[in-house]
């Protein structure tokens, strides 16, 4: 173990304990890597005629804007959209439209409000959800008919209660995000 004199920073085998720095790539990959990932994800598991299974990718971007709000910047609805049109099954431009919208919808609300606790994150994030689980369906040419709306009952609760899984799980991600590796 080094030390240094007179008001010098002490440093020890792991390096300087303050301003450590972060790998980059972790630091902006996991974010954008989970949430493409998390787009590609539905389409692996379940194929069935009513939808069951959540919008991981939304989910993901959400827990990431609500969770690290820096992170993601307001502009990135636009490409991971893309990306989410591309697998989701829905029509080309809705997600681009659906998730640039969401990210200025939780800027606002985020300066409206800028304390947040769990349920107020749950309870954003379901509403925002709901919302576009039901707008994206209207844009996807369905008629907006009770039958409709009742196939999509177990797909929005599942949502809705997955969510602090997902939030808990990007939690972990930010942990691993911030990690500080020591190069050998």
């Amino acid at each position: 173990m080094r030390t240094a004199y007179r008001g010098a920073v002490r440093r020890d085998e792991f390096g300087s304990r303050i301003d450590r720095r972060h790998s980059s790539l972790l630091a902006y990959g996991i974010p954008l890597a989970s949430i493409l990932l998390g787009s590609v994800l539905p389409m692996l598991f379940i194929a069935s005629a009513v939808p069951l299974v959540p919008p991981m990718g939304f989910m993901a971007l959400i827990g990431w804007r609500l969770i690290r709000p820096g992170i993601i910047p307001i502009w990135a609805g636009f490409p991971l959209g893309i990306w989410d049109d591309l697998f989701s099954g829905f029509p080309f431009g809705s997600a681009i439209l659906l998730w640039s919208m969401t990210l200025v919808a939780i800027e606002a609300l985020e300066a409206r409000f800028p304390w947040h606790g769990f349920v107020q994150d749950w309870l954003t994030a379901a509403l925002i959800i709901i919302v576009y689980l039901l707008v994206a369906t209207l844009l996807s040419g369905a008629h907006g008919s009770f039958p409709m709306l009742l196939a999509l009952v177990p797909q929005l609760l599942l949502s809705v209660l997955l969510f602090p899984i997902i939030s808990r799980m990007i939690a972990r991600l930010d942990r691993l995000r911030l990690t500080r590796f020591r190069k050998f």
